[in-house]
């Protein structure tokens, strides 16, 4: 069985705390295992662990293959002789309860510069071998995806559609050339990898040793300004100066009355299926390597999907067209066999595509997604109540694009959505987010989860994430130091036995 009766928590690493101005894959990373462990959860939920780009959103990635390397644990690279403990003791007063991308990102460069330097001069040859195994196993993605972000740190972090004409058309002359030039800065780039992937993966390992799964996310689409699109041009609706014909968003719906711009290149559909989407095989390859279940961010995409006129100011004047559908994920089956997909299939649909989305969903097994924050502004068949829910969804307190449930109690939600929310809780509001959580673990859904912000009771300001909205306080909430006590592991171990949701 997939998906047997389990819960879970979202809390993404960089939300973790600690002392380096953004959370990473140390210490408290592990401590927030051990406390899933006693919650007596199963389920780790994150977003995207590739690097981050415009906004600092982990959904614009300048590579979706890469992990992103603010996630490196400076200590694990000091248990490493990578780095000295005096490394370690000078940094800059970083905020603790927020991430400052500004001052985080040339701190955590200049340690893993460092970091390099020193392994370049002084590893033991079975650190090396390692990291040649890695560049080696991974070449099929690594070696553009290291190429690209040298390029970038080169030209000054341009858009590579602005560098010399050569290595924008991948002129193979163009590119041995920039290969011998960047060479060490290429393998800089290899060497963030290498460690990524080590801290990442020992983390998970740690997790799945106490019976702690790993969800991940997969976004639909990939940003313009990205190793994935520039090495693969031929895979997107391009326009012969490489400029997008059409882009990604959605309709106007619930989150925003002109729809969401989101501005990603759309696939060539038909050109992936000649090679039955090879580029999509190796990607979602990585995905089951980082996570044990893997999100689907946008699912309604593979079945149609929302083409917008690249130039247009808003998402409103788009069209829907036809999405690959169940070709593509019988190639995804056929090439990784039955893996556990969640498929996010939220937002308006008009009858016939709801109708076709539940059958991909249905003819795969994957799950679909249910939000409770969703339920209070209809009547008593609104889908998002929980007597609405059959087993075969996975049910949300709220996910990283709602408030948390007590921001939207007190801030987000209409006096009409409040009142009714009381009234089916049975509940005077007072403990707003937990009467959520017991709500949502009661359901007969077959897996609920709700946000770390929700376990801690936070408001508006502990919010993640505001779509259609760029930039802080955007992807900055961490959470404060031992925050997730034992008080609060006890209560959700208790609701998680009692509605039956704990591992035996």
């Amino acid at each position: 069985m997939q998906f047997p009766r389990r819960s879970g928590v979202i809390l993404h690493p960089t939300s973790l705390p600690g002392r380096f101005g953004i959370g990473d894959l140390g210490d408290n990373a592990f401590r927030f295992v051990d406390f899933l462990a006693r919650a007596r959860q199963t389920y780790w939920q994150v977003l995207p662990l590739s690097p981050t780009g415009f906004g600092d959103s982990p959904y614009q990635s300048p590579a979706t293959f890469a992990g992103n390397p603010l996630l490196i644990s400076p200590e694990k690279l000091a248990d490493a002789r990578h780095l000295s403990r005096d490394d370690l003791q000078a940094f800059p007063d970083f905020p603790i309860d927020r991430v400052d991308y500004g001052r985080v990102i040339p701190y955590k460069n200049d340690l893993l510069n460092r970091a390099f330097e020193n392994f370049r001069a002084h590893a033991p040859r079975e650190q090396r071998d390692s990291f040649a195994r890695f560049c080696r196993a991974n070449a099929a993605w690594l070696d553009d995806v290291a190429l690209f972000l040298a390029l970038k740190e080169t030209h000054n972090w341009r858009a590579w559609r602005e560098w010399e004409p050569d290595l924008v058309a991948r002129k193979p002359a163009a590119l041995k050339r920039a290969r011998a030039a960047l060479a060490e800065k290429i393998e800089n780039q290899k060497y963030r990898q290498w460690q990524f992937f080590e801290q990442w993966l020992a983390l998970k390992r740690y997790a799945n040793e106490r019976g702690i799964r790993i969800i991940g996310d997969v976004p639909i689409y990939v940003a313009l300004d990205s190793a994935d699109v520039w090495a693969n041009p031929d895979q997107f609706s391009l326009d012969k100066n490489f400029q997008p014909m059409a882009v990604a968003g959605v309709p106007p719906d619930y989150f925003s009355a002109t729809g969401q711009l989101w501005g990603n290149p759309l696939y060539r559909w038909n050109a992936m299926a000649r090679d039955e989407f090879a580029w999509w095989r190796a990607r979602f390859q990585v995905a089951f390597t980082q996570s044990d279940v893997v999100r689907i961010d946008h699912f309604r995409g593979f079945y149609n999907y929302w083409a917008v006129p690249f130039g247009e100011a808003t998402a409103v004047k788009g069209k829907w067209l036809e999405g690959p559908g169940k070709n593509f994920f019988r190639a995804i089956t056929r090439a990784l066999g039955k893996v556990a997909i969640i498929a996010e299939d939220l937002g308006q649909f008009d009858d016939a595509s709801r109708v076709g989305v539940d059958a991909l969903r249905a003819e795969f097994g994957y799950p679909g997604m249910k939000v409770l924050q969703f339920a209070f502004g209809g009547d008593p068949a609104n889908p998002f109540l929980p007597h609405n829910y059959s087993r075969d969804f996975v049910a949300y307190t709220g996910t990283h694009d709602n408030d948390t449930t007590v921001g939207w109690y007190r801030v987000t939600s209409s006096d009409t959505e409040r009142d009714r929310a009381r009234k089916y809780l049975q509940s005077d509001g007072a403990d707003i987010a937990w009467d959520f959580i017991r709500a949502v673990w009661s359901s007969v859904a077959h897996t609920a989860i709700a946000p770390a912000q929700d376990l801690l009771s936070l408001g508006n300001d502990a919010r993640l994430n505001n779509p259609s909205t760029f930039g802080a306080p955007n992807w900055c909430w961490r959470m404060m130091p031992d925050t997730l006590n034992d008080d609060i592991a006890a209560r959700l171990a208790e609701l998680t036995a009692m509605y039956g949701r704990a591992p035996k």
